[in-house]
């Protein structure tokens, strides 16, 4: 007979304790009681959390956040049917346990996967416990897994239907740039950003033909990617808003956030990448260029995409806190991202300056 559930577990926001304790019970092979849940990221993505049993064995839970929510950016059927295709490719994502659809059971849907035991590095301190040569590793590792993603057939594991395959940047300038205008109107005259409005006219206006869809990510980046002990790529991590269509936007995206040591890095926090041992920028371009095939003379148009779509993304960070809907906020914390922004903006229009 199994143990029930303790009623004096820690309350964990997110997580009902004793009904997801004994769905695991039901669904989860092996799951042994009293189960410890703990947040491991929150944010305004996806929640993920660490999930450990009575007897040490280990997963992860992934959820939507917390409040009100677009049902399409956070559907956890739709990332777990996305990891379980992958699973048996040659591209490195968790195996999945289970998928619970029932809102009963924890107020929204969650699905989990196995714990992968690796690393995850955002910032300066993580990258300086690895050695030059992991840094090269995971560099090299993390194009050659983006390669990977690129060439999965997504008839033959399933996903063909995962999204429209045409005309994938026309409709992502469609709905980012809805969604800025959307932040604008939650702040009181706006936003101020007129090179927003600008570089994205350009960007509508010389989009490159679109070769065959592939699978893109939508968030490629160091820190979405887990690394094993000799820096190589053991799990990518984050499929929330993959869809189909044009593969070299993630490679763009790649280029936006992967900062050399001579450049100003795309968030406040110094990049890691700029450390010693990790490839150079126009490195990876050709190193995936290589392993891809692909024809990569409109990567300044993708790059100039890609630094586009974040600022909208930061823009309505901002605007839900400048707007008051994060509540009472530091007014400091507000300032910080309006600063962000305005850098990203920026960014943005240089960046777009160098579309030939």
């Amino acid at each position: 007979m199994s143990e029930p559930a303790r009623n004096d577990a820690p309350l964990v926001e997110g997580i009902d304790h004793d009904a997801v304790t004994s769905w695991f019970e039901r669904e989860i092979p092996g799951a042994v009681p009293p189960l410890e849940f703990s947040l491991i990221a929150g944010g305004h993505s996806n929640l993920t959390y660490s999930v450990i049993g009575a007897d040490g064995r280990r997963w992860v839970l992934r959820r939507p956040p917390l409040g009100q929510v677009l049902a399409t950016a956070h559907d956890m059927g739709r990332e777990h049917t996305i990891i379980s295709a992958l699973g048996p490719t040659d591209v490195p994502v968790p195996p999945t346990a289970g998928l619970c659809t029932d809102d009963d059971v924890n107020g929204a849907p969650f699905y989990v996967m196995d714990f992968i035991d690796g690393r995850v590095v955002r910032a300066h301190a993580d990258a300086e416990g690895l050695s030059a040569e992991q840094r090269r590793r995971a560099g090299e590792s993390i194009v050659d897994v983006l390669a990977a993603i690129h060439s999965v057939d997504v008839d033959a594991v399933g996903l063909g239907e995962l999204g429209r395959k045409e005309d994938y940047v026309a409709r992502q300038l469609k709905r980012w740039y809805t969604q800025f205008q959307g932040s604008e109107a939650q702040v009181d005259g706006g936003l101020g950003l007129d090179s927003v409005h600008r570089v994205h006219d350009q960007l509508a206006s010389t989009i490159p033909p679109q070769g065959p869809a592939a699978i893109v990510h939508g968030d490629y980046r160091l820190d979405n990617c887990m690394l094993g002990d000799d820096g190589s790529v053991i799990a990518v991590l984050d499929w929330e808003i993959c869809t189909l269509g044009d593969p070299l936007a993630d490679v763009g995206l790649l280029c936006v956030y992967w900062s050399d040591p001579d450049e100003d890095a795309v968030l406040p926090q110094a990049s890691p990448t700029a450390l010693e041992g990790f490839p150079r920028k126009q490195e990876l371009v050709d190193r995936y260029a290589a392993c891809s095939g692909r024809d990569l003379s409109d990567l300044p148009f993708y790059v100039a995409f890609g630094y586009w779509k974040l600022t909208c993304i930061i823009a309505g960070v901002y605007a839900r806190y400048a707007g008051g809907a994060m509540g009472d906020v530091p007014d400091a914390t507000v300032a910080g991202f309006r600063g962000m922004l305005e850098r990203l903006a920026e960014m943005t229009e240089t960046s777009a300056g160098e579309i030939t």
